[in-house]
């Protein structure tokens, strides 16, 4: 921690994508940095998404072209900076004439007017006209368009039910969202910024022409500039921390996945549309699963409180099941996770409804406050950037915007380079199997050498904790990830927690466990 005398630039609440992305990109514009999450990196919503960077097909039924354009258009630029984690990625909508758009959506309510006869069917040149706008709003270079299947003959409809004959495939890409986060993280303190972990922010007050914010540990900070993008916690520090009156609010959305193990073999992800007008997705998944979801839910309890529920469950295995030609049920899932999406409340009817585009609000004349709500994965760095924007004012030595052409730690790399990269570790390191040379490129691109150092052997890299996870990854982990745990580390630096069993994940956090007594 800084001298307590030091005053930084701009002091950032909360360490999920949107305060990570705001603080990387600050200190990289030359702001003095100090963000504090309250528990682990990507503890929350950012570690619990569909994991995609996606335009968001469905928005357009609600008319948000704005949203739409600028996901579109960051795909790729996401894909370039950070090719080691993100990945293009195809999608089939097989068609239906019993799949329905939900009628309230501003295109559901003029489909309705101008073809009452359909009943709230989703014509598939609605779907069509739909994919045409989603090639050609953003800028599209790496990935291809929209192309058709015959089910019938292509090996993307061999799972699926036979009453099935047509689909349509475009593209988006996959991420991992957990590492997203942790990257930009990294890279903010790269260029100078100060990152708390499990440091919850207790008061920040403006005194004296600035805020003077009191955290848990007991030390106080001062800052010119605070940014509140507590993801799901806004309202909380809006009411507890920064004691504001304000009518702006978040809506929180819950959104629930399952896996369950692989159900196709290709490398293609299936996009379904429901009766009742919803979608859902099912993704390839690290390797030997499929994730299913989501869901989309009001959320009533505290964001803690997110868990799939029974319901849920049952939903989305439904949902699936009326596609594929083996049923899926509640005793094929092996994990499930729930995340609170902080939408801003626009009032709308539904939780499917509510807008996912984000509002920068900022307060304040003199002493700036900036509260982030919503947001997705997807326009992180935009929003990053626009923050900037409305702060810059009180900074006139701030510099321009510089994220778009920057990869992030690992990325340093072409995006068809990761086959290279992989025979690379192999050719330095021949112990690595190629799940686990894959594993390690796709985790930590160009840092992978790093990790490994000058081992010449597996043995040479410390205790085994299964699943291809050593003592030499997880002490990197957390020299250099902010790792505390084992929960840190196999649920989201990695998702080995899929692999590893009860006793390994024990015998990780008996690991952990002796390195603290040890510090002490």
């Amino acid at each position: 921690m800084a001298d307590n005398k030091d005053i930084y630039d701009l002091f950032v609440i909360g360490g999920g994508i949107n305060g990570c992305g705001i603080a990387r990109d600050a200190s990289g514009r030359g702001l003095s940095i100090c963000l504090a999450e309250m528990n682990d990196l990507a503890s929350a919503t950012s570690s619990a998404s569909t994991k995609l960077f996606h335009g968001g097909l469905r928005y357009l039924e609600y008319f948000e072209f704005r949203l739409v354009r600028e996901a579109l258009q960051e795909r790729e630029t996401l894909l370039r900076a950070m090719p080691h984690i993100a990945w293009p990625l195809r999608f089939v909508i097989p068609l239906s004439p019993e799949m329905r758009f939900e009628t309230d959506t501003p295109a559901g309510k003029l489909l309705s007017w101008l073809m009452p006869w359909a009943k709230g069917r989703r014509p598939n040149w609605m779907i069509r006209l739909g994919l045409f706008l989603y090639d050609h709003l953003g800028r599209r270079a790496l990935l291809p368009g929209t192309s058709t299947l015959n089910l019938a003959t292509a090996p993307e409809g061999a799972v699926l039910q036979a009453r099935f004959a047509k689909a349509y495939e475009y593209s988006d890409v996959w991420v991992d969202d957990a590492r997203l986060v942790v990257l930009n993280a990294r890279d903010a303190q790269r260029n100078g910024a100060h990152i708390l972990t499990r440091t919850r922010v207790v008061s920040a007050v403006r005194e004296a022409g600035i805020w003077t914010i009191t955290l848990s540990t007991g030390q106080r900070v001062k800052a010119r500039a605070l940014v509140n993008a507590g993801g799901p916690f806004v309202d909380t520090i809006i009411q507890n921390v920064t004691r504001q009156n304000t009518p702006e609010h978040v809506r929180l959305v819950r959104g629930s996945h399952i896996v369950v193990p692989k159900l196709f073999d290709h490398d293609k992800a299936y996009f379904f549309q429901g009766t009742d007008g919803r979608i859902i997705f099912a993704i390839p998944y690290e390797g030997a699963f499929t994730l299913i979801g989501t869901t989309d839910v009001d959320h009533q309890n505290t964001p803690e409180a997110a868990f799939c529920t029974s319901d849920e469950e049952d939903y989305l295995c439904a949902f699936a099941s009326a596609y594929f030609k083996a049923p899926i049920t509640p005793q094929d899932v092996i994990w499930r996770y729930s995340g609170i999406r902080p939408l801003y409340d626009d009032g709308a009817q539904s939780a499917t409804a509510a807008t996912r585009d984000y509002v920068l609000s900022l307060d304040g004349d003199d002493v700036p406050l900036l509260t982030v709500f919503g947001g997705k994965l997807t326009t992180y760095r935009r929003l990053a950037e626009n923050a900037l924007d409305k702060l810059s004012p009180y900074f006139p030595h701030i510099t321009g915007a510089w994220t778009a052409t920057a990869p992030l730690p690992g990325g340093d790399f072409p995006t068809d380079g990761v086959t290279n990269l992989v025979h690379a570790l192999q050719d330095t390191y021949p112990f690595l199997s190629d799940p686990w040379a894959l594993r390690l490129i796709r985790s930590y691109g160009t840092d992978a050498p790093e990790i490994l150092g000058d081992a010449q052997s597996i043995e040479e890299l410390g205790q085994n904790f299964g699943a291809t996870l050593t003592e030499a990854e997880v002490t990197w982990l957390h020299d250099n990830e902010w790792a505390r745990s084992a929960q840190d580390v196999v649920w989201r630096r990695t998702k080995l927690g899929l692999r590893m069993s009860t006793e390994e994940i024990k015998a990780l956090q008996a690991w952990f466990d002796g390195l603290q007594l040890a510090a002490q």
